[in-house]
């Protein structure tokens, strides 16, 4: 900081002092939402996992049982739903999630963007979009996936799309989030007793596929809601931790700065005695 005046230390240390405050007030925020999201995403899992269980013993409730839900369409494009943020600031968030999805998209993949830093970045990248709007992540309420969902297993249904699949971040811890992939449609049961057909003890009204095909919607609303809040979750977490290291690292500037200031007032200080000194000897 050589030839620096004091002045202008002094402005760089209120910069960034105001950059810590800023910086502070995002970590405290970012803790606040996230805290929030945790609780909403976990709160709805049980509900939708019992879903899942209760459409996988229905589907085995006949031999003969089949629906098009079960069935992957043929010539059709696949479906991505890809959660990403609204916002930057967050470390490798948004980043992360388009680096893993692209890795394995298929060529002809049609993009289904929730967040505005998803939309912004596969139009960039000259990928096809299901929709023209923008749907913040913030934004979505349980009423808002419900319509999403429906509205997505009516296009699998008319045949515009061959499969379902859907990105997000998984919140692992608060240091870590990694990103995922989940196949929503066609559905592939996993349990063990997958394949296996008896008769069941249980009379639906309106016919078991009947009672399936619409409790489908229902369980792709509830996968939907809940990994847009571990997304949100994820986004929190990361921003938390980026703005935690922006504030230590503004700490550690506001330090330094300090110290060359005190040594450019005391260099200031010496030259004036020196000057002093000089001028009475003559």
């Amino acid at each position: 900081m050589a030839g620096v005046s004091t002045k202008a230390i002094k402005a760089r240390m209120r910069s960034m002092e105001s950059t810590r405050q800023i910086t502070k007030a995002m970590e405290l925020v970012a803790a606040s939402k996230l805290r929030g999201a945790q609780e909403r995403a976990l709160n709805n899992r049980t509900y939708f996992r019992t879903l899942f269980e209760v459409m996988d013993m229905i589907s085995r409730s006949s031999i003969d049982f089949k629906t098009p839900f079960m069935t992957a369409g043929k010539g059709a494009k696949p479906l991505y739903i890809v959660i990403a943020g609204d916002r930057g600031m967050a470390g490798g968030y948004n980043n992360n999630i388009f680096r893993f999805v692209t890795a394995s998209l298929p060529k002809d993949a049609v993009i289904f963007p929730i967040g505005k830093k998803t939309a912004e970045y596969f139009r960039r990248s000259g990928w096809e979009c299901a929709i023209d709007s923008v749907i913040p992540v913030g934004d979505l309420t349980v009423g808002s996936c419900f319509t999403l969902s429906r509205m997505i297993c009516d296009w699998y249904l008319e045949g515009r799309f061959s499969s379902v699949t859907i990105a997000y971040t998984e919140l692992v811890s608060l240091l870590t989030q990694t990103p995922r992939t989940a196949e929503l449609l066609p559905i592939v049961f996993t349990g063990p007793e997958t394949g296996e057909k008896h008769r069941s003890r249980f009379l639906y009204e309106g016919g078991d596929v009947h009672v399936f095909n619409n409790i489908v919607p229902e369980y792709m609303a509830g996968v939907l809601y809940c990994a847009v809040k571990e997304g949100f979750a994820s986004e929190q977490a990361a921003r938390r931790t980026a703005m935690d290291a922006a504030s230590k690292n503004a700490d550690e500037m506001i330090s330094k700065l300090n110290l060359d200031y005190n040594m450019a007032r005391q260099a200031a200080i010496t030259q004036e005695i020196t000057e002093i000194v000089a001028g009475s000897e003559h």
